[in-house]
């Protein structure tokens, strides 16, 4: 049981809804499900394939030095001795594995399409720390995530259901894709110093906080738009008002603090999905 709890805390739970949230929004934007085991096998796919991409992050960021004990943001396995190099290499292939088995049934379902999305997924998943043309480390890895994490995940989701592309689909899929990038931006505001210290070129790094903190706002503003679009109602505007308060809270923040903000943007991810869910049934 100990091993269990470790591992489950390796994979970092608390951040799983941002790979689960665009299959949702997606299916709640297309209205109906079909294919109920389609759907929940692409659901458990999505978040093998972010496990996956947790695993890899924490081993390369390790590796080059990124990550070391007592730093400010959340604890990290590898950095703090909870397990070895070796350990988090097993842990990698395993998630991997355990994506290609659900994936496969996806591309039996879904065909070359499917193949596509789940091919350039998991190389994506695997680029975002890894190779000296990791994402991340290039500054791009925002761009990928809100696709991958985003109308990628939806519209792939409404195409193994009915082999079209959904248009409202792509839409929630993008909300929820901006939400994933605030995740990501509160995480790299946080680590702006580690990261120019090792060479890693995030957006912050590259064109400083404030300009990051404009982004953030920019991209808060295009999820609630989204959601509109999605849903075609305008009673999702009142997502303004949560996206105001956790931007405020951002732009307070410093060191550890930036931590809070991160899960808040992933609880801000929940409160999308069951808004998307009260939006049809008014």
């Amino acid at each position: 049981m100990q091993k269990i709890k470790l591992w489950f805390g390796v994979c970092r739970p608390y951040s799983l809804f941002i790979s689960a949230s665009p299959v949702i929004a997606g299916l709640l934007a297309f209205g109906k499900i079909i294919d109920i085991p389609t759907a929940v096998v692409t659901l458990l796919c999505a978040m093998s394939l972010q496990v996956f991409s947790n695993l890899v992050n924490d081993y390369y960021d390790f590796v080059r030095g990124c990550d070391k004990a007592g730093r400010s943001g959340p604890q990290r396995p590898l950095a703090e001795g909870i397990v070895n190099e070796r350990q988090m290499r097993t842990a990698c292939i395993v998630a991997l594995s355990v994506a290609l088995l659900l994936g496969a049934y996806l591309v039996w379902v879904g065909g070359w399409v499917i193949l596509l999305i789940g091919v350039l997924s998991a190389l994506f998943a695997w680029m975002y720390t890894a190779t000296r043309f990791s994402l991340a480390y290039l500054g791009v890895a925002d761009i990928v995530c809100f696709l991958f994490y985003g109308p990628v995940a939806s519209a792939g989701t409404v195409y193994l259901q009915v082999a079209e592309f959904s248009l409202a689909a792509f839409y929630a899929g993008c909300a929820c894709g901006c939400i994933a990038v605030c995740v990501l931006a509160s995480n790299n505001i946080r680590d702006i110093e580690d990261d120019r210290a090792v060479g890693k070129r995030t957006f912050p790094v590259r064109f400083g906080r404030i300009a990051a903190l404009v982004g953030v706002a920019t991209i808060l503003l295009a999820s609630v738009a989204f959601a509109v679009l999605g849903f075609g109602t305008l009673w999702l505007l009142f997502l303004l008002l949560p996206d105001l308060v956790l931007y405020v809270l951002l732009v307070k923040a410093e060191g550890k603090k930036y931590n809070k903000c991160l899960f808040r943007f992933v609880l801000l991810d929940v409160v999308y999905v069951v808004a998307f869910s009260a939006s049809l049934l008014l």
